[in-house]
């Protein structure tokens, strides 16, 4: 199913679907800052592993995920250092994803094992009101399969994916570029472990 978002009403439609969608357990894609992204309830194990499945993606690479509020980020996270909220202060919401340990509510899958999980408080309205919606943080994976170049628009999703994908909200193209920039903040001072949208010169000051 594709729900365009040309007006008020549609936008509205989408997220009350995409909201049904996720909480049984479904797939959606929906646009993002950067590209489509591949959104599942990050509390549910199954479509994560129907996520991972999807995207063709190994289980040693974890999953990052979008929240519904800073509020909520210590649900998700055993620590939130000081210099996190620094962070949070100045970047979000945007293009930053830091990366906590993982409280027991996010499943392995998502971490890889490895114990530490990726946030970030979207600034793309839509990308947030599904986390929103469902109250709980959704995955904010690029919808496409592991090695290909990610989707910019809902036709490349529906063409990468077939019906394999239980709702896809058209947004319009995205502006494709580069992903949200990967900061590790268990480790002192913070380590970069992917470039993307925010520069390495704004985090001077922070690591």
């Amino acid at each position: 199913m594709i729900i365009r978002l040309d007006s008020f009403e549609r936008q509205e439609q989408a997220l009350k679907r995409a909201k049904e969608v996720l909480l049984q357990g479904g797939l959606v894609a929906c646009p993002t800052e950067s590209f489509y992204g591949l959104a599942v309830d990050a509390t549910n194990e199954e479509a994560i592993r129907r996520l991972f499945a999807l995207k063709k993606r190994a289980s040693e690479h974890p999953i990052l995920l979008l929240i519904p509020s800073v509020e909520l980020l210590s649900e998700y996270v055993i620590r939130i250092p000081p210099v996190a909220h620094q962070l949070i202060n100045e970047f979000w919401p945007g293009g930053l994803t830091l990366v906590f340990e993982a409280s027991e509510r996010i499943s392995p899958l998502l971490t890889a094992g490895t114990g530490k999980i990726g946030l970030r408080l979207s600034n793309h309205p839509l990308a947030t009101a599904l986390a929103q919606a469902i109250g709980a943080p959704v995955t904010g994976t690029s919808a496409n399969i592991s090695g290909t170049p990610p989707c910019c628009s809902a036709k490349e999703v529906l063409v990468s994916f077939k019906e394999d994908i239980d709702l896809i909200i058209d947004g319009g193209e995205t502006t494709g570029g580069i992903g949200s920039t990967i900061l590790d903040v268990t480790v002192d001072p913070p380590q970069i472990l992917r470039n993307g949208m925010v520069q390495r010169r704004q985090l001077e000051k922070f690591i």
